[in-house]
């Protein structure tokens, strides 16, 4: 299991049980079993702590934007590149006029979220089976 990462309380913490042992039974449905390299791999440990606060840390620095209405990508891409992220690892892009997705390789992990009238929203993973970076792998099995 998980431990519980700064923050969240013990009974937060995702149990890892099922990741270990693998699971339970195969997949029945065929398009999840040939759509299995698109899921995102899930952080664990210190990593899964270290994501977590890397997407708290820019939910937080992307907020005031989201509070002012100012969805361009020009204002979310630098303050991605505020937070120390290299410009060529940050992906903007525009989600009709009052959107934004973001997508960022930090070399340890992937974030990526959505900013919108109601929330900013960042997650963290490892990345995706059988593929290098952090963009949803196109094609199939």
């Amino acid at each position: 299991m998980d431990f519980p990462c700064p923050g969240e309380s013990p009974t937060s913490a995702p149990s890892t049980t099922a990741d270990a042992t693998g699971p339970a039974a195969p997949p029945t449905d065929h398009y999840a079993e040939n759509h299995g390299f698109r899921v995102p791999i899930p952080l664990h440990g210190q990593s899964r702590c270290d994501g977590l606060a890397a997407a708290k840390r820019i939910e937080s620095a992307l907020e005031p934007l989201r509070k002012r209405r100012d969805f361009k990508v020009e204002s979310t891409r630098s303050t991605l590149t505020g937070l120390g992220y290299p410009a060529r690892t940050v992906e903007v892009y525009q989600n009709g006029p009052t959107g934004i997705d973001f997508l960022v390789d930090a070399s340890r992990m992937c974030l990526e979220g959505t900013m919108d009238r109601v929330s900013t929203q960042a997650d963290a993973f490892a990345g995706y089976p059988d593929h290098t970076g952090c963009d949803v792998p196109s094609g199939g099995h």
